[in-house]
């Protein structure tokens, strides 16, 4: 019985960083853009605006800025994992490359995870903003359709 090995050459690693890098950019726009509606809130706050509803969306962004720096954070790790695995490919050091570069997924793994925590509260955030806008009852677009099909 034939058992498949695979060669680990600094051309698979390599492949990752324009991953990493596009997804490095894509959280950086999501943190500006948080960074920006912060800024807006804290202003409404300031000018005396202290409603429930400011309260729970300022919650709501201390805990998405939480999950984008952790997002962050992994991505730094994938990357810096990927850089580490390429040297030890170069020095020949093929095991630690090896676990490196599984280190290196699992770090990109667990920063799109998050990445896609952090899109799901946002859109129940924005979905609880139309929600107030439409004056109903449920939170959700499914509660919404649910309505709309008892009214008939």
């Amino acid at each position: 019985m034939q058992t498949l090995t695979m060669e680990l050459t600094v051309n698979i690693p390599a492949l990752l960083f324009p991953a990493i890098s596009l997804i490095m950019l894509a959280y950086t726009n999501r943190f500006l853009a948080l960074a920006a509606l912060v800024r807006s809130l804290k202003a409404k706050y300031e000018e005396g605006e202290k409603n429930i509803g400011l309260q729970n969306q300022i919650k709501n962004l201390r805990y998405r800025l939480r999950l984008i720096k952790n997002m962050q954070a992994f991505g730094v790790l994938s990357f810096a994992s990927c850089l580490f695995c390429m040297f030890f490919i170069y020095l020949e050091w093929n095991i630690v490359a090896e676990i490196l570069f599984a280190l290196s997924l699992v770090f990109f793994m667990v920063s799109l995870i998050i990445s896609l925590i952090e899109i799901q509260i946002s859109t129940k955030a924005l979905e609880l903003e139309l929600s107030t806008l439409e004056d109903l009852e449920e939170e959700s677009i499914s509660g919404f359709i649910k309505k709309k099909f008892k009214k008939e």
